[in-house]
């Protein structure tokens, strides 16, 4: 399944969402709220039509069906999707209060997940025009170049992806307890930048000790992964097993992403 898929197409498909989405950002637009109270622009909705537009053409051109989860799609019942073997997980607009601040950091996220784990995937901030892809045996990729960019030893401090404004006391006690002979240094961005920047080489490590959904994280962690890097479930036992997808529970637990085991 995964050789018959191409990753250009999978970019172009994030690229033309980002179009739509980037028309919507440069007017005056409105904002809803989910039943969560999580905010829901129009740009949400278009991102989420286009995308699930483009990839059922692309099955129907390719001759399969893979099913579809999306943040702004149906609610579909574990007990219809625990059998999937392949699905596309998809956050049209992963960082709407980004979007809405329009600070730029948002990104389109469209992954490809077999048997629980990322093996595709694609992360495209259209206001920074900035688009990461990864997939399984062909590697993980900035604007074409292959990641990750940087190294650890080219950087002369310890760079923690972080809040600096909602610093949560659990994740202040992890970033203390880090044994590092170099000056630790706090990064933050928006959206499933924070994976990226890991996966790039611009930060060491990203303890995500609070809430965030599995169509947040899939596509990124695809582009972790294929850089070589690992992210894994934390608990108060410390790192343990490998983040999964499709779970009963949508909810990601906390995790660790970082390029050492």
């Amino acid at each position: 399944m995964l050789d018959n898929i191409n990753i250009e197409d999978i970019v172009a498909l994030a690229k033309k969402a980002g179009d739509a989405i980037m028309d919507i950002y440069q007017k005056d637009f409105e904002v809803e709220f989910k039943a969560d109270q999580s905010p829901l622009t129009e740009a949400d909705t278009a991102a989420h039509k286009i995308i699930e537009q483009g990839l059922k053409e692309l099955d129907q051109k390719n001759n399969r069906l893979i099913p579809l989860m999306s943040e702004e799609g149906k609610n579909i019942p574990y007990q219809d999707r625990k059998d999937w073997d392949y699905f596309w997980m998809v956050d049209p607009v992963d960082g709407t209060k980004e979007f809405i601040k329009k600070n730029g950091e948002f990104t389109v996220n469209i992954a490809l997940i077999n048997q629980g784990m990322p093996v595709l995937g694609v992360v495209y901030a259209p206001a920074l025009g900035q688009m990461y892809w990864a997939k399984q045996g062909e590697g993980a990729f900035k604007d074409g170049q292959a990641l990750p960019l940087k190294r650890a030893e080219q950087r002369d401090s310890y760079k923690v992806v972080a809040s600096r404004s909602h610093l949560s006391d659990e994740t202040k006690k992890f970033i203390d307890e880090i044994k590092t002979e170099k000056v630790k240094e706090l990064v933050s961005i928006g959206s499933s930048l924070k994976l990226c920047l890991v996966a790039e080489g611009e930060a060491d490590i990203y303890p995500r000790l609070g809430p965030t959904m599995e169509w947040d994280t899939a596509a990124a962690h695809a582009v972790v992964l294929c850089a070589g890097m690992k992210v894994c479930e934390f608990n108060k036992g410390g790192i343990s097993k490998p983040l999964v997808y499709n779970k009963q529970n949508l909810l990601n637990p906390f995790f660790i992403v970082s390029s050492i085991s």
